[in-house]
């Protein structure tokens, strides 16, 4: 009979500091300078942009924290996947509303959209080596 073990996670597999690095610093960045994160909030939600930037941020920091705490770091990884997939709008958003802008500025509004899945697959894989 072929048993399979579990495999201890490697150190590099799916790195938990990286993703609470990148969640906090990201939401910091909406407390301190949240005019750049005001113009990409799609214009169909209700309220001010000012205020889904900084809802937005203390997401960020929350889940970045929770995901920085090994106690907490399964919630705080499922957290992180749900609001890159909650803040995909905005980078749709982003990438119409740059759409005429010259091709390097369009590169970078449309190269953003892809690379949700991989941060979402990433928070999940962090999720799953949790303790």
């Amino acid at each position: 009979m072929i048993t399979r073990s579990r495999r201890a996670p490697s150190a590099s597999s799916a790195p938990p500091a990286a993703l609470a690095g990148l969640l906090l610093t990201a939401g910091v960045l909406h407390g301190v300078v949240p005019q750049p994160f005001d113009t990409i909030v799609p214009p169909w939600l209700p309220g001010s942009a000012r205020f889904w930037t900084y809802a937005s941020g203390v997401a960020e920091v929350a889940v970045g924290a929770a995901v920085a705490v090994p106690r907490t770091r399964r919630l705080g990884a499922l957290g992180a996947a749900a609001l890159f997939v909650a803040v995909f709008p905005a980078n749709v958003q982003m990438a119409w509303d740059w759409r005429r802008r010259a091709w390097p500025w369009r590169t970078v509004a449309f190269g953003r959209l892809p690379l949700q899945a991989p941060m979402i697959a990433h928070a999940l894989r962090v999720r799953r080596e949790a303790a």
